[in-house]
């Protein structure tokens, strides 16, 4: 066979006898490789070893399998670590046409038993690189939702074996460890980016271990692992994050990098101690998504052109207020984006800094080093800076130096945790900055909050009805008899009704009645109602029209605007 074999070679590429011999003689060490023998010479491609292969055996070589239209309604009778073991990616297709990929056709003794088990009557046999074959079985295992209980279920309580070189940059995806608590956390990760969650929590308790998911700012139990890999679990990712995993009794934070197909993920690790053992958080940040631009955030045209018209202000301070993962710094960094031109010098302080903007210098807060937010805010200003912008004003001395930053010239953005925009001028006096120097000072402030979008599969339209605007407060009767929308649920909005979000904003526009009123008050409710006779509309006012567009729901934009 191996004369056969290198004469196809032979005659399909350039290689001379002499290298052929070279190939032969990997190959006696171990007949069983013939795949690798050839290829750790590295006299060949693996696309021409595996087109030999397929015209010794007489089968078609597929060097790309195709995802589309494939069913995966099978996986469940396959185990998932046999099929990545023989490399074998069964591809059923919708309309019946099916193949079986394999990478190494001198072994095909499990191919009729996966075709009698999924019932196959007609099938190809083609012939596909590993890389293909893993990412096929990857993607219909991940499509399938089973495949995570699947791997719980296979592991025992005891024996895991824990890696401890783990590879930054590594692929999951390409991942093929034996060790099954590896698998678990590689298999977590990449279903919890392709869920498109922004967290995973493993939550221990007395006799019991939770996985939960944050997807579109809510906490969904994805996966309930048997309490024994509790310790092994944990220690897996401490040692992806470079934590010490024999110190159990302290909170420890780390950080550790992963690539998942073309996507570079950037994952935050926080364990605290508890009474059952250490509770981890993993905040998940996408290295390569997009920045979306204001366009793209669903903004009114009203509102789009207020904030198209703030953000290319030249001087003062835009303040966006709203709580932890309200979407504040994405706004920011789509400002930044939108006003980021060769002639502007834009820094940034952040902590941390999240994303990587093209053109624009990013500072990390470090306190242990001693740059703070307000002593690296005074190194920015001697940057001769345009724009800066201050990840979180936190207290009265980043408060200061933001303010005489602002009035020296500079645009300033920064974020204020507080509930509605009238609370953000409240929040900077009872910081100790005086009223004066608010009010000549910050031009606009924004609140902002995340809706979820109704699935577009799923969502059922109904008739708005009294009792309906009873729950906003009666505000809106003029709506009564609008048709809108709610959630209903399907697969591939994991049964939420919900399938990603958009922001809803109210926009106080700092005008000279609104400065004045600050001279004299820091009343929030007095602010907000001077605002609103300036036509200030709410976070609510904003929400109902994307209720009545059919973006959202009643109970979703109730949900972010509690009062």
């Amino acid at each position: 066979m191996i004369d056969e074999f290198l004469h196809i070679i032979e005659k399909r590429t350039s290689l001379s006898k002499e290298n052929c011999e070279k190939i032969k003689v990997s190959y006696l060490k171990d007949r069983s490789r013939l795949i690798d023998a050839a290829l750790e010479t590295k006299l060949v491609l693996q696309n021409e070893v595996l087109e030999a292969l397929g015209l010794l055996y007489g089968i078609d070589f597929t060097p790309t399998l195709s995802m589309e239209n494939v069913k995966d309604d099978w996986t469940a009778k396959v185990s998932r670590q046999f099929l990545k073991k023989f490399y074998i990616a069964p591809i059923i297709k919708e309309d019946s046409r099916s193949i079986i990929a394999v990478n190494d056709p001198s072994d095909l003794s499990f191919i009729d038993d996966i075709a009698a088990l999924l019932n196959l009557k007609c099938y190809s046999l083609v012939i596909s690189p590993k890389n293909q074959i893993l990412s096929a079985i990857n993607t219909l295992y991940d499509r399938s939702g089973e495949s995570a209980q699947q791997l719980v279920e296979d592991m025992e309580d005891n024996g895991f074996t824990i890696i401890d070189d783990f590879e930054e940059t590594a692929d999951l995806l390409d991942d093929t460890s034996d060790a099954p608590v590896i698998r678990l956390v590689n298999h977590m990760i990449s279903q919890a980016v392709k869920a498109g969650a922004s967290d995973i929590h493993i939550e221990p308790f007395q006799d019991a271990l939770n996985v939960r998911y944050r997807i579109d700012g809510i906490l969904y139990e994805m996966l309930t692992p048997p309490k024994g890999v509790q310790a092994s679990l944990i220690s897996r990712i401490k040692v992806m994050a470079k934590m010490n995993i024999a110190e159990k009794r302290v909170p420890q934070d780390g950080r550790a990098q992963v690539r998942i197909g073309d996507q570079e993920i950037d994952i935050r690790i926080s364990t605290v101690p508890t009474s059952y053992g250490e509770r981890l958080v993993m905040r998940l940040l996408n290295k390569s998504g997009y920045f979306l631009e204001f366009s793209q955030f669903g903004l009114s045209q009203e509102n789009y052109k207020i904030i198209d018209r703030i953000i290319r202000q030249n001087n003062g301070i835009v303040l966006v207020t709203g709580p932890t993962g309200s979407g504040k710094t994405t706004s920011l960094y789509a400002a930044l984006s939108d006003i980021n031109s060769p002639d502007k010098n834009i820094i940034t302080i952040e902590d941390p800094v999240e994303y990587n903007l093209k053109g624009i210098g990013q500072i990390q807060v470090n306190e242990k080093t001693g740059v703070t937010f307000a002593k690296g805010l005074r190194s920015i200003v001697r940057q001769d800076p345009d724009i800066v912008l201050i990840g979180e004003i936190r207290d009265l001395e980043t408060a200061e130096i933001a303010i005489q930053s602002a009035l020296t010239g500079h645009l300033v953005f920064s974020t204020l945790h507080t509930n509605d925009s009238a609370g953000a001028i409240t929040r900077l006096i009872d910081l100790g900055i005086e009223p004066y120097l608010i009010s000549s000072s910050v031009n606009t402030v924004i609140a902002q909050r995340l809706v979820r979008v109704l699935c577009n599969e799923c969502k059922e339209q109904f008739q708005i009805e009294p009792s309906h605007i009873k729950s906003l407060n009666g505000s809106g009767e003029k709506f009564i008899g609008e048709y809108i929308y709610r959630p209903k649920g399907c697969s591939k909005c994991f049964n939420t009704g919900y399938l990603g979000r958009e922001a809803i904003f109210e926009i106080m526009l700092m005008d000279n009645d609104l400065k004045s009123l600050v001279l004299e008050t820091s009343d929030a409710n007095q602010i907000k109602e001077a605002a609103l006779k300036s036509n200030m509309k709410t976070l609510r006012q904003d929400g109902m029209l994307k209720v009545l567009k059919g973006i959202t729901s009643i109970g979703e934009v109730l949900r972010v605007t509690q009062e």
